[in-house]
């Protein structure tokens, strides 16, 4: 009987394997655009926790224009934070965006909105919190993310798409060297063409732009938690325009942390750190501790 249980065993092991942490719905529709779908990959834990994020890769607020370009949802940067939270136990919606050459500035932020407010108009389907999203996201999905945590996101009541009367408003959010002042820095030049204006032309167009794309312009007591992650050697995105940020949502009573990575480049593993600290573990542990509500 020994001699007969113990390859017993072993072949049922083979036969059972563990299970997946997570499973993949790749291409949800979360709107359209005159004929062309904007798409979302959902992250499904085995384990769910019942909350959900949304995901939004860097890349500089551009995609290539090739009919086989890889999309934003499912580049390796999304591929990995997004399999990293859901393996937390969150849902994680990991979306592409209409981009540069084709979309300039506000596409990009329209399409980060339209996707919370589906997410949360469909929350029960997807078996998450309506009230509780939060959103990750590194670069210019940083200042995406950004930009949902200090809108204040309202939905319109009267809209015929009841998708659209949703609010946008994330309550927590995770953001690696997101640029969120473009007065203060360069970034602005790519995603709204043109040069950031010098002091004493406060009146001016571009003026006006820069500073209405720019994520600290809406700081206000009612933002959810920031995380901010960023390498204090990036030449991309200065370092300082998280400092500021820190300052500006400190100011305001906001609860939030930097997490300084010491000679990190740009990059969503922080390229040429010196010891870094465990930034994934510091992003699962910023949202159980402010998006999860025991």
């Amino acid at each position: 009987m020994r001699t007969l249980t113990v390859p017993f065993l072993l072949a049922a092991a083979v036969l059972c394997p563990a299970a997946e942490p997570f499973t993949v719905e790749s291409n949800v529709i979360y709107g359209m655009y005159s004929g062309s779908a904007l798409l979302m990959d959902v992250y499904k834990p085995a384990q769910p926790k019942g909350y959900g994020i949304i995901f939004i890769s860097g890349s500089g607020w551009t995609t290539p224009l090739a009919y086989s370009a890889e999309p934003l949802k499912q580049n390796s940067q999304s591929k990995l934070y997004a399999s990293t939270l859901a393996k937390a136990g969150y849902t994680v919606f990991a979306i592409s965006h209409r981009s540069l050459p084709r979309f300039r500035y506000p596409a990009q932020v329209e399409d980060s909105q339209r996707a919370v407010r589906f997410i949360r108009h469909n929350a029960a389907a997807f078996g998450i919190r309506p009230d509780r999203i939060g959103a990750a996201g590194g670069s210019s999905g940083g200042h995406l993310v950004s930009m949902l945590g200090t809108h204040d996101g309202k939905g319109n009541p009267a809209d015929p798409d009841p998708v659209e009367r949703e609010s946008a408003k994330v309550q927590c959010v995770v953001a690696r060297a997101a640029p969120i002042d473009f007065l203060t820095g360069d970034n602005g030049r790519f995603i709204l063409g043109m040069a950031r204006p010098a002091a004493g032309q406060e009146n001016t167009e571009e003026y006006r732009l820069h500073k209405e794309a720019s994520p600290v312009t809406y700081v206000t007591p009612d933002d959810p938690p920031f995380l901010l992650m960023h390498g204090d050697k990036d030449e991309q995105v200065d370092f300082a325009q998280s400092v500021e940020m820190e300052a500006k949502l400190k100011a305001a009573g906001v609860t939030v942390k930097l997490l300084r990575i010491p000679g990190a480049m740009h990059g969503p593993t922080f390229p040429q750190a010196v010891n870094p600290p465990d930034y994934m573990g510091e992003m699962i542990r910023w949202f159980d501790t402010y998006l999860v509500k025991k």
